[in-house]
């Protein structure tokens, strides 16, 4: 037995076997004390061999890390066992509670190392879907070591911010009441069909699950040993799993497959499910906003009450609803605006446009292809569009998308070849892409804006098209593109760049860009890569693609 006194703080998972960490079977049997409360330690039984077996009662937390320090003071290998995670509702903090009004220290103190486990919010979300997506929290309902007062101040602060919500210990036999207040402070914010998750001893032999809502959770059976899930405003329910997206408009910014840009149809319910049932704010007697679903909802019994009584008495009648329903969550929108294809003059009309859209939160960054990248915050992607199509700017998506820069030092005078630059951005403009594709494209055999230093570079000359293709254009090693064909006939040009985009977009690696898919490939089409770059060696640099 060792003379060296060590503490184990065990996270032991959902209670089997399988999602219990090595290193925590390894502490386990390292130990000569085992402590917990009786039930933890009858789960983790088939681990132990002859260690000495500590066991106590669920509110015995306390006594249970007294003597475990003690154990460990007297030179003993202790192991204090919980549940999920011991520093989430666990062990760990009343450990060093002890340790610190004994004047621990860790250079001449006993050893502790604390375990992680797999908690309940995390063991719970993997049964029900992906519930915890987004932001989220934990939120404890016993108020054996904390007052009521302050548990329901911080369900009430969780509800407002919109986070996805784990309470953990919702109810007993003897404390009923703080489940059914939490379920009154979530309708404040929440719509009654938001998605909730019951799971009951998780990854157990008695493992039970159940899917609901806010307003029907109560119905279920909910005790010491389930989980409560609740989603957030965007959380939504698809073939009995309960989905959180990972944004609320997922950092909207318009990526589609089809161009020209059509964001209205990308808000609707069938595009996105998650997206927000409530519609608009109403007003109520008093002036209190609140939102409220599809104008086509039958009013509630309450409110047709409330309605009769005031036209018996002849006037309204004051209703003491607290606000907000269901909250609209702000996004980040974010999309790339220019005045056109070859056109680089902006309006005054656009300028103030451009201010008014993005105001004093948002941003605007302008670019080297003369574009003007915009993150706004907003709820409604769709009014700024069309303040923005109103301005006659021309959208864009940002991102891993194609995008067309053409003719950097005229004005475009050479009209002859600008209609095919804009029927190619048409077709292919803001289609999303492995890795971003340019395509810079020249109006006269000047080739004055360095088309031939953009991935597929194509230049106007003596009535026909030049194509380069594969150009590497920053980095020590950077390179124009390979010239692949001269003299293509206007007509046949948009078809053979969408056929090169087409096999890029198909069969290159994520993230791997149009050269190096070409180098690997060898071909493009009917195009043939010629390695005809100098060996150099030279060093990587660490930023380089």
């Amino acid at each position: 037995m060792s003379t060296n006194g060590k503490l184990f703080v065990v996270g032991f998972g959902p209670g089997n076997f399988e999602h219990i960490t090595k290193r925590a079977v390894e502490a386990l049997q390292e130990s000569d004390y085992i402590i917990g409360y009786k039930t933890y330690v009858e789960l983790i039984q088939g681990l132990l061999t002859d260690q000495t077996i500590i066991s106590t009662g669920m509110t015995e937390e306390v006594s249970r890390a007294q003597e475990a320090v003690k154990q460990a003071e007297l030179g003993k290998k202790v192991a204090v066992i919980s549940s999920g995670d011991a520093g989430v509702y666990g062990m760990a903090g009343l450990v060093y509670e002890v340790l610190i009004e004994k004047g621990w220290k860790e250079e001449t103190g006993v050893g502790i190392e604390v375990i992680p486990g797999i908690s309940a919010i995390n063991s719970c979300a993997s049964l029900l879907g992906a519930p915890v997506m987004h932001d989220s929290c934990t939120i404890s309902l016993s108020d054996h070591l904390t007052p009521w007062e302050l548990i329901a101040k911080r369900v009430e602060a969780a509800a407002m911010a919109d986070f996805v919500i784990a309470l953990y210990n919702p109810r007993s036999g003897r404390r009923t009441r703080q489940i059914v207040e939490t379920q009154k402070i979530l309708l404040r914010y929440r719509s009654p069909d938001t998605p909730v998750g019951l799971v009951k001893s998780a990854y157990r032999d008695r493992q039970d699950i159940v899917i609901t809502n806010l307003q029907d959770m109560l119905n279920h059976d909910i005790g010491m040993l389930t989980t409560v899930i609740i989603g957030n405003s965007s959380t939504f329910l698809y073939d009995d799993k309960i989905i959180t997206p990972r944004g609320y408009q997922r950092k909207y910014t318009l990526n589609s497959e089809k161009q020209t840009l059509k964001p209205h149809q990308r808000l609707q319910k069938e595009a996105e499910p998650w997206a927000l049932d409530q519609e608009a704010l109403t007003e109520s007697a008093g002036g209190v906003g609140l939102l409220t679903k599809a104008p086509e909802k039958k009013p509630a019994s309450y409110e047709m009450a409330m309605e009769a009584l005031s036209r018996v008495k002849g006037q309204a009648v004051k209703q003491s609803i607290q606000p907000i329903v269901q909250q609209k969550m702000e996004s980040v929108f974010e999309l790339a605006v220019s005045p056109g294809v070859a056109n680089k003059q902006f309006t005054p009309k656009q300028m103030m446009t451009l201010a008014e859209v993005v105001g004093e939160k948002g941003t605007m960054e302008y670019t080297p292809n003369h574009k003007i990248v915009l993150k706004i915050p907003t709820m409604d992607p769709e009014v700024i569009t069309g303040k923005l199509k109103s301005a006659n700017f021309l959208l864009s998506p940002i991102g891993d998308v194609l995008t067309l820069k053409a003719c950097d030092f005229c004005d475009g005078e050479k009209a002859e070849s600008i209609p095919y630059a804009d029927e190619i951005h048409r077709v292919l403009g803001g289609m999303s892409m492995p890795k971003e594709l340019n395509i810079g494209f020249n109006g006269c055999g000047m080739a004055c804006y360095s088309a031939v230093m953009d991935d597929i570079g194509i230049v106007f000359r003596k009535g026909k098209f030049d194509l380069f293709l594969g150009a590497k254009p920053v980095g020590r090693t950077a390179h124009p593109g390979q010239p692949v064909a001269e003299g293509i006939e206007p007509e046949q040009l948009v078809e053979l760049i969408t056929d090169i985009v087409g096999e890029y977009k198909q069969n290159a690696h994520p993230n791997e860009r149009l050269f190096k898919y070409f180098k690997r490939s060898k071909k493009i089409q009917n195009f043939s890569y010629q390695d005809i770059a100098p060996k150099i060696n030279i060093e990587p640099a660490p930023c380089e693609d």
